[in-house]
This record gives structure tokens, sequence and C-alpha cells, in this order.
């Protein structure tokens, strides 16, 4: 091999490894931290889990200061994204009464998870257990689901045991994990579903999409790190 060709390839080399270097150094600084890491789930036994008559949940204390919607699917990689940073600060927020949520759950992706249907049978299992009216258990599933448990897009996911699985691991009794198990509140789920979609559209238009946090009808934008900050002040 010539000295000029051995000296193009040390360049080539060179510049993937300059290149590499970059790259995971903007992937480093460009990764959100998670906002109150260390705080947990939802722990203040005073917070309550309801599921109101349009099927969205709604979490928080008796009288909480402000209440935001919450629209998500459960196999939406944004939307797992915003719990991991952002889960953990909220809780801290509805166990001082400061924020209530109110969680819109769509069901868009079904085609793209293993099953055709998985987001909808996430949603009927968040609905078994916020019905049972426990907030601490309804958060830490909710947390559970779209993070650790989070199927991937076009890729397995969760059978109806194994949903209910989450749930007992979370704190729900056995009512609950029947209730998942046996699929009772799918057709339910689907309709509720619908019904949120629409909501959203009729909220802020036919490009929609998820997750979006809105405060009293209008987008917040949950991607600036201060956005939890700035509604609970």
């Amino acid at each position: 091999m010539s000295s000029k060709t051995t000296y193009a390839l040390g360049g080539v080399a060179l510049a993937l490894v300059v290149l590499i270097v970059i790259l995971a150094f903007q992937w480093g600084h460009d990764e959100p931290s998670i906002r109150n890491d260390g705080y947990g789930p939802v722990r203040n036994q005073n917070v309550h889990s309801a599921v109101q008559q349009d099927g969205v949940i709604l979490l928080g204390k008796d009288g909480a200061t402000k209440t935001i919607d919450l629209y998500e699917d459960p196999l939406c990689p944004a939307c797992g994204s915003l719990e991991r940073i952002h889960g953990q600060e909220i809780a801290q927020q509805i166990d001082e009464g400061k924020l209530a949520v109110r969680y819109h759950l769509l069901n868009f992706l079904d085609q793209r998870s293993g099953s055709k249907n998985y987001s909808t049978r996430a949603i009927a299992a968040n609905q078994c257990v916020a019905q049972a009216g426990s907030g601490p258990v309804y958060s830490k599933f909710h947390e559970l689901l779209f993070t650790d448990k989070q199927p991937k897009e076009g890729g397995s996911d969760l059978s109806n045991d194994e949903l209910a699985a989450v749930a007992r691991v979370a704190g729900a009794p056995e009512s609950v994990v029947q209730c998942i198990g046996g699929g009772s509140r799918i057709d339910a789920a689907k309709a509720d579903a619908n019904a949120g979609m629409d909501s959203l559209h009729a909220a802020i238009g036919k490009d929609a999409g998820t997750p979006t946090v809105l405060d009293g009808g209008k987008k917040v934008d949950w991607r600036n790190s201060e956005w939890v900050v700035s509604l609970t002040k």
C-alpha cells in the first residue's frame, strides 16, 4: 500500500473519530435532564383518581389550584419522553395541591402496535386502575406504562394479563387486576378515545398530535424545561 493511500485512510479514520465525538457531545448536551429526579410518582394519599363521564381520567387533590389537560397515546414515544422528563415534577405539584391533571388517552397509534389494538387496551387498563380511586396507585401505573413498560412502535406489546401484572406491581387491588385481565372496559375505552381525539381537534385543529398540554384551552410548550414551574407559580 502506498504512503499516499495510508495517509488518505488515516485522514478518513480521523475524520470519523472527530464526527463521532461531536455527535456524542451534541447528543449528551441536547438530552434533557430529568426534573425532580428521585421524587417518584404521586405519594400523597389525599390525591384521588377518577374516570369522568367522558372517559377522561382526573388525578389530583380536591380543590387543586390549577387543572391542566394532557392528551397522550400509550404508544407515543414523545409521550414517554414527557413522562420520563417531567412526570416526577408533575407528581410533586399534584401532591402539593398546586396541580391536577386530566388525562385524555387516545388510540390513533393502535395500528402501530404488534397486537393492532394496544393503545385501546392500555387506555382500558388505565381506566380500570383510575376508577379504583387511589391517586398514588394510578400515578405509579401511569408512570410504568409510559416509561419502563412502554412498547416500541411497530414491535410487540403487552397483553391484557401483562397489563394487569403492571397494575398489581403499582399496588392495585385484585378487582382492578381482574378488570384489566378480562378486558371489561375495552369497548368503552375505544369510544372514549374517539371522543378525546375530537376534543383535541376542536381545541387546536386537525394537525393535533401527542403529547399536547392545554392550560385553560391554550397550548403549552412542554418542550420548554420550565413549563411545569411556570404553570404552578
